[in-house]
């Protein structure tokens, strides 16, 4: 078969669409889209913050559960007497960035924050009594340093040696 000009093989690929869920949990009260460039403003904001890194649905389909089950973890959070938080939802191609940042290679992922300084990590899709307790734990803890700093680089020993 002889192909002519206005024909081609593959068409090209799209962007690929947002999910409803995942729009929804964006545009939702305390929620909002963050790139590497509007992250810094958003964490600066004080209180607790989560922020979403969901991937793509088709290699990650529990992103789309976490996206149900997150609005009713807040629920239940608070319930508790426990803190609300922002939700930050992750924009597609900002995802390696935000990633490199928070060390938060599982997709789906909830990166939490206090007053800009990192708490925690939940990866992946749980029971519920699991997630909760999770999401609890890292609500607890006290601000650290987010594990893709690495080591600090410190000045060489004025004699020359190197150790």
């Amino acid at each position: 078969m002889t192909m002519t000009a206005t024909q081609s093989l593959t068409p090209p690929a799209a962007a690929p669409a947002i999910p409803p869920l995942i729009e929804r949990l964006a545009s939702a009260p305390g929620g909002a889209w963050v790139n590497d460039a509007t992250l810094d403003a958003f964490l600066a904001e004080p209180g607790v913050a989560v922020i979403f890194l969901w991937g793509d649905p088709v290699r990650f389909p529990e992103c789309l559960d976490v996206a149900v089950v997150l609005p009713e973890l807040l629920k239940a959070v608070r319930a508790a007497g426990g803190p609300g938080w922002r939700t930050g939802v992750v924009e597609p191609q900002a995802e390696m960035a935000v990633d490199r940042r928070y060390g938060a290679s599982r997709r789906p992922a909830l990166v939490f924050l206090r007053d800009g300084g990192y708490l925690g990590t939940v990866g992946g899709m749980l029971d519920w009594d699991v997630f909760l307790a999770e999401v609890q734990r890292v609500l607890a803890a006290p601000v650290t340093r987010a594990p893709s700093i690495g080591i600090p680089v410190r000045a060489a020993a004025s004699d020359g040696g190197c150790h």
